[in-house]
């Protein structure tokens, strides 16, 4: 079904993303590379993080990208499933931490 929604990330959209600007293609291709290298995280610690925070973003070639390198970084499905789920209760937890401007602006007082 996804298919139906976004078209493949191609070879052919990465070349006419770097013909069109290929400065910027090629720093960010740095940038990225040294985001995820490992450093005071190891590679696999930074691969479940960037998929649960696909997961909150909700972009769909970063959850397929991240979840192919988690696993390219023997991330197990456990701990990929753990990462949606702590992802998930972030974004939850959001919402619900937010109630309190709808609670503000009703006129209840909010207690610390």
């Amino acid at each position: 079904m996804s298919d139906l929604l976004y078209p493949t990330n191609t070879a052919a959209a990465a070349k006419r993303r770097k013909e069109l600007t290929p400065e910027a293609d090629k720093a960010f291709k740095a940038f990225s590379q040294a985001v995820f290298a490992d450093g005071a995280l190891d590679a696999k610690t930074k691969q479940l993080i960037a998929v649960a925070v696909a997961h909150v973003t909700q972009c769909p070639y970063c959850i397929k990208g991240h979840t192919k390198a988690a696993l390219r970084h023997k991330a197990s499905e456990a701990e990929i499933m753990e990462a949606i789920w702590v992802a998930a209760e972030m974004r939850a937890g959001g919402a619900y931490a937010h109630s309190a401007l709808a609670l503000d602006e009703m006129g209840h007082e909010q207690t610390p």
